[in-house]
């Protein structure tokens, strides 16, 4: 086992790294402990991707990041992301970020209703 129990999806960083009620409370419901996180590397690169990040933003992002797991495109990931993406319901990340979950056995925490129907569809499946 990896040690990982929870993915963070993109929008639920961002939701912590803000204080977004949704986002805290999902994770409080959740029992989220940061250490035994994982973050894909699809959420890495959003955030710290993103156009107008301050500076000071940036460091922000970077130690949440650093309290969490990367959990890096393997090629089980990656077999993962394309047979979610042959379903035509996910975006390229998100099916990047789902197969992250799935391969490491951790449940996904996500804001997306879409996201989440996906993984409810993927696990009906298994």
């Amino acid at each position: 086992m990896n040690g990982i129990e929870h993915l963070l999806d993109t929008n639920v960083l961002i939701g912590l790294l803000k204080g977004h009620e949704p986002a805290q409370r999902l994770a409080s419901e959740a029992g989220l402990s940061l250490r035994r996180a994982g973050i894909s590397q699809i959420s890495r690169i959003e955030l710290l991707g993103f156009p107008a990040l301050s500076q000071q933003e940036e460091q922000q992002c970077l130690a949440l990041l650093d309290l969490c797991q990367m959990v890096h495109i393997t090629d089980a990931v990656e077999t993962k992301a394309i047979a979610l993406r042959r379903t035509g319901k996910l975006k390229l990340p998100d099916a990047i970020v789902a197969a992250s979950a799935l391969a490491t056995g951790a449940r996904l925490l996500t804001l997306d209703e879409r996201l989440v129907r996906a993984m409810a569809e993927q696990a009906g499946q298994s």
